[in-house]
C-alpha cells in the first residue's frame, strides 16, 4: 500500500482543526478554574474578610472611661433591664472611621446593641453629613435602623418635614419615623409650636403610615408636650440616676447616657434601651 500523501492545504487545514480543539479545551479548563477560584472565594470569605481585616485593616480600640458615678449608673440600668433591648445613637459628631460596625457591645462585650438610631436632618433645610454612610452600615450589619429629624422650633414644620422626607427613604423592617424636640421657640408661643409639631407628625405620618416616634427629655415632656402626644411611641431622655425616666408616663425608648462607652467605638455615644424584648422591637417596624 502506497503512503498518504498530504498537499500543503490539507496540512494547514489539519493544523487550524487542530489549534482551535486546543484552544476550546484551554477556554474549558480556564473557565472550570475561574469557577472554582469564585467558589471557593465564596466559601473563604469570611475567613479571607477576617484576614484581611486582621493583617490590612486594624481597629485600636481607644481605653475610654467614665466617672465612677457614671460607671455605676449605666451599671445599675443595664443589670436592672437585662430582659429588654439596647441599642444607640449618633449623628455626624462621631466619625465614620470611628465604629467597627461588626462588633458593637456593652456589658463587658456581654450584650449586643441590637439597634442603631441615627439623626438624618434638621431643621428646614439642613442634613447629617453622616447619614447616608451610616444608614447603609446599619442594614449590612443587620441593624434595626431608625432616623430623626432635629426639630427647630422656630421654622417651618411643612419645609422641615419635607425635608425629612426627601433625604430619608425608611423601609419595611426600619423603625418608625423620629421626631426630635428639644428646644423652645423663642419666635413662637407654645400652643403654635405644639400645633406645629402636629402639623410635622401628620405630614410624615400620611406618607408612612404610622404614627412617629417622640423623642424628648424628661422634663421637655412633662413641661410643654404632656397631654398632646400621647397616643405616640415615645423616647425619653433622662440622665439621672433613676429606675425609669418618667415615673408617670409609659415610655417606649429610654436614652439613659450620653456618655456610653461601647466596645466597637472609639468615641462615646448615647446609650438607648427598648421598653421591650427584640420580637416586641421588631414588631413595631414598618411592615
Amino acid at each position: 500500500m502506497s503512503s498518504k500523501k498530504y498537499t500543503k492545504k490539507t496540512a494547514k487545514s489539519i493544523h487550524q482543526t487542530r489549534r482551535k480543539n486546543y484552544l476550546f479545551r484551554r477556554k474549558i479548563v480556564l473557565g472550570l478554574l475561574i469557577i472554582a477560584l469564585l467558589g471557593t472565594g465564596l466559601y473563604l470569605k469570611q475567613s479571607i474578610t477576617y484576614y484581611y481585616a486582621l493583617y490590612f485593616n486594624k481597629f485600636t480600640h481607644k481605653k475610654l472611661e467614665n466617672s465612677e458615678k457614671e460607671t455605676l449608673r449605666i451599671q445599675k440600668i443595664i443589670s436592672n433591664n437585662l430582659d429588654k433591648t439596647y441599642g444607640f445613637d449618633i449623628s455626624h459628631y462621631q466619625n465614620q472611621e470611628d465604629i467597627k460596625w461588626d462588633s458593637l457591645s456593652i456589658g463587658n462585650k456581654t450584650i449586643p446593641l441590637d439597634f442603631v438610631v441615627m439623626r438624618a436632618t434638621m431643621g428646614n433645610r439642613s442634613a447629617d453629613k453622616h447619614f447616608d454612610d451610616f444608614w447603609q452600615q446599619a442594614i449590612k450589619h443587620n441593624l434595626i435602623r431608625g432616623a430623626y429629624h432635629f426639630y427647630r422650633a422656630d421654622e417651618d414644620p411643612i419645609i422641615q418635614a419635607n425635608n425629612f422626607l426627601e433625604n430619608v427613604k425608611l423601609e419595611s423592617g426600619d423603625l418608625p419615623p423620629i421626631l426630635d424636640i428639644e428646644k423652645i421657640p423663642r419666635r413662637k408661643s407654645n400652643k403654635k409650636l405644639i400645633e406645629d409639631l402636629k402639623i410635622w407628625c401628620k405630614i410624615v405620618e400620611e406618607t408612612y403610615g404610622e404614627k412617629p416616634i417622640i423623642y424628648t427629655y424628661y422634663h421637655y415632656y412633662k413641661d410643654f408636650l404632656k397631654g398632646e402626644f400621647d397616643d405616640y411611641p415615645l423616647w425619653m431622655a433622662n440622665y439621672n440616676d433613676v429606675p425609669t425616666p418618667s415615673p408617670d408616663d409609659q415610655w417606649d425608648f429610654w436614652q439613659f447616657s450620653e456618655k456610653g462607652i461601647v466596645y466597637g467605638i472609639n468615641t462615646k455615644v448615647d446609650l438607648d434601651v427598648y421598653n421591650g424584648g427584640i420580637w416586641s422591637l421588631k414588631r413595631m417596624t414598618l411592615d
